[in-house]
């Protein structure tokens, strides 16, 4: 036995993302498992979970501290569209929240609560949680993984791996094709790709100059080229941090000011403040910013408006960067997010009256303790997206929404934040990349979660699944994860046991078992699910 010193990820202070160094007892043997799950998101937790069921030796690996990713990290308000359409253990999940609040389910919860449930579910399932796992190389074999290896020096092997981590950081140690940003509207044939020629949400509401006396732009705009309508990019849709605030002044700590604070930096929403009054207009917290109730007097905020929580721009380069760099994009965040609270609490330049309201709210005192109180899950809405031999669409959201391999149901619309805030010809600044397009419900491929069979033959992949950026803008919502997940789980188990290929699973006995496991795989099993009232 040795011990090695790594550089953990990712410890959260009061303003901002610092590296930590750990030791751990590191053997020279690798841990054997029957699936390794990467990543502690909902979609991780319920993969591990459903193998464990299967009576699966199932370790779930998490580089950070918490188990839950977004669903414990703030995002309490579920993006459920159609909750006919969420069944199985996504479902499972939701019902076990309504446990916790006396209510037959729960939609709306606090972070701590989800993240208990989660804690106590993998527990159950005997699933062996490790923290502070952080993938550095994956070692294949052909078209097999045999092992990965953390940068703690632990290498583990399995016989299934899943990578349902946000990022997507087993796809290309595995040399498994993927992409991130968007694609033009001539790749897949998609209307709604590419650039963006008028984002109608979430939108300056008056013409308004984006540059200062001496005809530079202020800061939070974009000065390079923002590319044409219908064209594709490398750029990613904004991200933010779920906030928990709550108006109980016992239970709260206030908006910090962060590190190297310049209200120079909101110079551009000042001037959309004053230039609302000058025109009447009463902007409210709730213009700037979704104020969603959670139980005892808590919230989950969310953007809304031109300028808002989202760090329109900040996100571009996370999807590629080493640890290090995104580190730094998610200080940038923390940054950005805590100087937009702290000038609407305390700038001069806020009416009164909208300065007043916001600070009647503050942190949590009982959220995010070991994080203080901020949250500690950084909302990434989009990274990298596998590429597999079938990629989900824009024509599988509303034309083609049947599958014949259907492991569960979408129904949120099109979702796509801004990408990008930009001057016009005109001498005014806009918004761009904001899309909000209904769909109707419709059936998840369960070859979009398996990479090209060339490529890899014993990979999962939950979260980063193989769709183009506006499927993916659907299919990303929380509940779809989990429901990803659980069908995971099944199809490894499945896979081992048959000893085959991931992509040569027998698709009607997946199925056979979801259903009984009260999973929705078409609208006539959505029908039995409205019987259930909650």
């Amino acid at each position: 036995m040795r011990r090695r010193t790594f550089l953990s990820l990712l410890s959260v202070t009061p303003w901002l993302v610092t590296a930590r160094h750990t030791s751990f007892a590191v053997s020279d043997e690798p841990l054997n498992y029957d699936v390794v799950v990467y990543g502690g998101t909902a979609g991780g937790a319920i993969a591990a979970i459903a193998a464990a069921r299967e009576g699966l030796k199932t370790a779930l690996l998490e580089p950070r501290d918490h188990i839950g990713g977004m669903v414990s990290g703030g995002l309490g308000r579920t993006d459920h569209a159609n909750k006919t359409v969420i069944g199985g253990m996504s479902r499972e999940f939701f019902l076990r929240a309504g446990k916790h609040y006396g209510e037959p389910i729960s939609w709306f919860f606090e972070p701590s609560v989800a993240e208990q449930i989660y804690r106590d579910w993998l527990a159950e399932a005997k699933v062996e949680v490790l923290f502070r796992h952080r993938v550095e190389t994956v070692h294949k074999t052909g078209r097999r993984i045999q092992n990965i290896r953390m940068d703690n020096g632990r290498v583990f092997t399995a016989r299934v791996f899943m990578d349902c981590s946000y990022e997507g950081d087993l796809l290309p140690r595995a040399g498994i094709t993927y992409t991130w940003g968007r694609e033009s509207q001539d790749v897949y044939g998609e209307s709604l790709a590419g650039r963006i020629a008028h984002s109608p949400q979430h939108q300056f509401l008056f013409p308004l100059s984006p540059y200062d006396e001496n005809g530079n732009l202020l800061p939070l705009v974009y000065s390079g080229d923002p590319g044409r309508p219908g064209e594709g990019d490398k750029k990613v849709q904004a991200y933010n941090f779920r906030l928990c605030l709550t108006n109980r002044k016992s239970n709260q700590v206030p908006f910090p000011r962060p590190p190297g604070y310049d209200p120079r930096r909101f110079a551009l929403l000042a001037r959309y403040l004053r230039e609302a009054e000058r025109r009447g207009m009463t902007l409210g917290m709730k213009q700037m910013m979704i104020v969603s109730p959670m139980p005892n007097q808590k919230t989950d905020i969310n953007n809304s408006g031109p300028i808002s929580t989202d760090y329109i721009g900040g996100s571009w380069n996370y999807p590629e960067a080493d640890y290090a760099t995104r580190e730094k994009i998610w200080n940038e965040h923390v940054h950005y997010v805590q100087g937009f609270l702290y000038f609407l609490a305390n700038d001069p330049a806020v009416p009164d009256r909208l300065r007043n309201e916001i600070n009647e709210w503050g942190l949590a005192k009982d959220e995010f303790t070991d994080t203080n109180h901020w949250p500690h899950q950084l909302y990434v809405r989009e990274a990298r997206r596998m590429i597999g031999e079938n990629v989900m669409v824009q024509a599988d959201l509303q034309t083609h929404r049947t599958k014949s391999d259907s492991i569960g149901m979408g129904s949120y619309n099109s979702d796509s934040h801004h990408v990008q805030r930009i001057p016009t010809p005109e001498g005014t600044v806009v918004n761009e990349g904001d899309m909000q397009v209904p769909v109707r419900p419709y059936e998840i491929s369960y070859s979009a979660m398996t990479p090209k069979a060339e490529e890899c033959e014993n990979l999962l992949v939950p979260v980063c699944f193989s769709a183009s950026h506006v499927a993916y803008s659907s299919l990303r919502m929380e509940p779809q994860y989990m429901i990803f997940g659980h069908a995971a789980g099944l199809a490894a188990a499945q896979a081992i046991r048959s000893h085959v290929p991931v992509q040569q699973i027998d698709i009607p006995k997946l199925q056979e078992k979801l259903r009984a496991q009260n999973a929705v795989l078409n609208l006539r099993d959505a029908e039995e699910n409205a019987k259930n009232p909650q």
